[in-house]
């Protein structure tokens, strides 16, 4: 998506991003208000003081920082942590560390937002029917929407614009029908009660923990930019932004008019519900949290599949369940996370417990996108007292949220830094094992070897091993190759074909760039193609290459027909083989323990996951797999006696 046209608005635009992005943030109101009061008796101080840090904490961080600053920041139209980390990563090699950081937090914290949502939604059935067990109901809703996640979201996302504008445009009715009858709560506008709440209060600095669940969704503004653009979520956010602070100070209204009680388990939003309402409002909520649901689910594919890219996850299957841009399936993804939700149902059973821990590693992804983004303003020229002035401000406030928010850390918050810990810790082996492969990796001329290669193709005592071989390489240079190649041709079974075609694959930094380089070494003997793929393109090489050839052809650079003389007289297409090296750990290493450990763990995920020939998307039927050991460090020179 270019720049330009990321900065258009239109009204299916606007629509598409009320039902994509703002789902997170959208359904805060559904908890966060009863989170602030808790079990303690209402208080006015508390009430004005929490709606004016809820005011304000939308007003900086979501508007401020994501919607009007970092938004500036996407990459070819794309957003998110990941792609951020994309615009800087050539500049700093430190950057990795808080991508790392953010994206593993993103994910772990993300696995409980579906069932804080869809469980703060139905149980406002209790209020009708008292008795009634939510937590099935929950898991039920949960499985059905990660099963239909096969299937994509076209059909599905249809609905979630129309849906959305029912939902804020009830929190907006609903909060106006509660500030009429106390208009005093308007004061909270003024952040001298935020400010009294946070520094007077006996323990209202730690408040902070729960009144950062109203922007927890600010991140997903940012992941979803390349959904629906920029210029589509800076009007639309104007719309949601009105809706929720209305509801919000409504809520802290009929807060106001209840002073001195305590909740009681009570959702101040469901209490803001005439009673004619409840049951259609009970519906519109429970949409509107799968829909939040859903955001997240695609968010979170999305993410893994740039991971993949960047080298910081294993090679995992991708499926594109239709050419819609975006639309986007993971399979080990979506059940890993679908067991996770359930585990947090089935752990804490109520949403009112998961609120006590949700929150805390959201927070650490807020701060790694604040580093990223500081570091791209300088790269980018930014006067440096701006950019000093940002990272400070930001720093402050979401430092100030991380240490309200580690108050969750015995209540369940280590839930989620101990996934996101786990997460982290793949992707930084995963990348440690790519750098470590990399000493391996030895490369030689290619000219040097094309006499030998043209030799054995005209060599008709070697049994014929494909007209046209194709190897995969990962030798960048069109005058270079991999030891290894060279050896499996030569060496392992000598592979005489008519044409040798060497195919690399780079993946950059933009998402959806597709450009392909060719280089005849040797005229219908030894081709080199670069194909150079965006991290989101979907490396399906097989398709590729078919093009390029038909390319070559239409261009006469290359024959294609198959050199056996009765089909050559057919005009018959020459048969294609594919050679895909995968590579094993070699007893020879004498690795460092903390080396050969991220190897084996390496060699251990890769063997349940997509094969070499599955990623580069090759057709199984014409691949041939070899094993090639990956000696990096040779053991140590062995004496040995020979005796007689």
């Amino acid at each position: 998506m270019s720049l330009k046209h990321s900065d258009k608005a239109s009204a299916a635009g606007l629509l598409v991003a009320l039902g994509i992005i703002f789902g997170d943030i959208g359904t805060s109101p559904l908890y966060a208000m009863q989170a602030i009061i808790g079990g303690e008796a209402i208080a006015l101080d508390v009430v004005y003081g929490s709606v004016s840090c809820i005011f304000w904490t939308l007003t900086l961080q979501t508007t401020v920082k994501y919607v009007i600053l970092i938004l500036r920041a996407d990459n070819n139209g794309e957003g998110g942590i990941l792609a951020l980390y994309a615009l800087v990563r050539k500049n700093a090699k430190w950057l990795t560390i808080p991508a790392i950081i953010g994206a593993s937090t993103l994910l772990a914290d993300g696995i409980i937002t579906p069932p804080i949502s869809v469980s703060s939604a139905v149980e406002g059935l209790r209020i009708l029917y008292p008795h009634i067990q939510t937590i099935p109901i929950v898991i039920g809703i949960l499985t059905l929407l990660f099963i239909i996640q096969v299937f994509g979201t076209t059909i599905v996302g249809r609905a979630f614009g129309p849906v959305m504008l029912v939902w804020f445009l009830m929190l907006l009715v609903l909060g106006l029908s509660q500030v009429l009858y106390h208009p005093e709560i308007f004061k909270a506008f003024n952040p001298y009660y935020a400010y009294q709440l946070l520094a007077n209060h006996p323990g209202g600095f730690w408040l902070l923990g729960s009144v950062f669940l109203c922007t927890t969704g600010a991140e997903a503004l940012y992941s979803d930019l390349g959904h629906c653009g920029r210029g589509n979520i800076r009007i639309s956010w104007i719309y949601v932004k009105t809706c929720l602070v209305i509801n919000y100070f409504g809520q802290g209204a009929w807060l106001a008019m209840h002073v001195g009680e305590t909740l009681n388990g009570r959702k101040p939003f469901y209490e803001i519900m005439p009673d004619w309402w409840l049951l259609p409002g009970i519906c519109v909520a429970t949409m509107a949290t799968i829909i939040a649901s859903q955001a997240l689910i695609s968010g979170s594919f999305t993410l893994v599949s740039e991971a993949i890219r960047l080298n910081l996850w294993p090679k995992v299957r991708l499926i594109y369940p239709s050419d819609q841009k975006g639309q986007l399936y993971v399979p080990s993804v979506n059940w890993l996370l679908w067991a996770g939700c359930i585990g947090i149902v089935l752990y804490f059973k109520e949403s009112s417990q998961m609120e006590a821990a949700y929150g805390l590693a959201i927070t650490l992804t807020m701060i790694m996108t604040t580093l990223l983004f500081s570091y791209y303003l300088f790269v980018h020229k930014i006067a440096k007292l701006w950019v000093g002035a940002f990272m400070v401000v930001y720093l402050a406030i979401e430092g100030s949220f991380l240490a309200a928010n580690l108050l969750k850390f015995p209540h369940g918050g280590w839930v989620s830094l101990v996934l996101a810990i786990v997460i982290a810790d793949l992707m930084a082996m995963w990348l440690r094992a790519n750098v470590i492969k990399l000493r391996l990796t030895e490369f030689v001329d290619l000219d040097k070897y094309i006499p030998a290669l043209k030799e054995l193709s005209n060599d008709i005592s070697v049994p014929k091993y494909a007209t046209h071989l194709v190897f995969m390489s990962n030798a960048a240079a069109d005058d270079q190759i991999e030891n290894k190649i060279i050896y499996s041709i030569f060496q392992k079974r000598p592979k005489r074909a008519d044409i040798y075609w060497f195919v690399h694959v780079e993946t950059t930094d933009e998402p959806y760039t597709m450009d392909y380089h060719v280089n005849v070494r040797a005229e219908d003997d030894v081709i080199k193609i670069n194909f150079i793929l965006g991290f989101r393109v979907e490396q399906r090489i097989n398709m590729f290459l078919r093009n390029v050839v038909q390319d070559m052809v239409r261009n006469n650079e290359v024959d294609i027909t198959s050199r056996y003389e009765s089909l050559n007289r057919q005009n018959v297409t020459g048969d294609f083989r594919f050679v895909v090296l995968e590579r094993y750990l070699s007893v020879e290493n004498d690795l460092p323990w903390h080396e050969e450990f991220v190897m084996k763990f390496y060699f251990a995920i890769k063997s349940i996951t997509n094969s070499e020939a599955q990623w580069f998307g090759l057709d199984n039927s014409s691949v041939k797999v070899e094993k090639v050991p990956l000696v990096i460090s040779s053991s140590s020179q062995i004496r040995m006696r020979r005796v007689y």
